[in-house]
């Protein structure tokens, strides 16, 4: 039998070892079932539980070492003939208690439990309009052109947004221009005092080219 260690540290003792594996499922009721359906969830951590004595010739030190694995809570490496069978890596103390044995100087029993811990798996990846580009298959039944066609259609939408600005920025001049003129009564002194309204329509002559683009657009993604 190999003798079970935390990280260096040997258990030459132990007296009772006990390994606890718990599968994770929810339970769903179903109407006219009896019984219930269990959806798996994933696996419940392993657990090892371990107990024995710790002899006298190291009890002090071993017993220092064990209490400061389990107070501090990092994770640790456990062996034993028990977990041969099992992939874990990494444990960690989930609880730890000790006792002295009366009459028996410098030695000690204990009882240790440790769970799994596993790695975190890698963090999600978002990428534009859900990952489309990135399912494997969907480019064949022509997913894979769907970024591209939003993207047009937001840069149409955004030159018709940029247009109406225009417009409201022109009604504004208007407005403006028509305070002065009550102001001064006479423009004539003014060299071109049409020129703010005639700049902002001009940005509006692409309007009816980029309204005239979008049922293209709009089809182009029902195709």
């Amino acid at each position: 039998m190999t003798t079970p260690m935390v990280d260096d540290l040997q258990l030459t003792a132990v007296q009772w070892l006990r390994q606890e594996t718990q599968q994770g499922f929810a339970e769903h009721r179903v109407a006219g079932l009896d019984g219930a359906v269990h959806q798996k969830v994933g696996r419940r951590s392993h657990r090892v539980v371990v107990s024995g004595l710790l002899l006298p010739e190291t009890a002090a030190d071993d017993l220092a070492t064990l209490q400061d694995k389990a107070s501090s809570g990092a994770e640790v490496t456990f062996t034993a003939d028990i977990v041969t069978a099992l992939e874990v890596d990494k444990m960690v103390v989930e609880s730890f208690a000790a006792e002295q044995v009366p009459g028996s100087a410098g030695q000690y029993a204990y009882t240790i439990v440790l769970a799994e811990s596993p790695p975190l798996p890698p963090p999600a990846e978002v990428s534009p309009f859900g990952g489309l580009d990135d399912l494997g298959g969907l480019g064949d039944v022509g997913f894979g052109d769907l970024a591209g066609a939003l993207g047009d259609i937001g840069d149409a939408a955004g030159a018709v947004t940029g247009a109406l600005d225009a417009a409201m920025d022109a009604a504004k001049a208007v407005q403006g221009l028509a305070a002065l003129a009550g102001g001064l009564g006479d423009l004539t002194s003014l060299s071109d005092p049409l020129k703010p309204i005639t700049d902002k329509l001009g940005e509006l002559r692409s309007l009816p080219d980029t309204l005239g683009r979008l049922p293209g657009l709009i089809d182009g993604l029902g195709g």
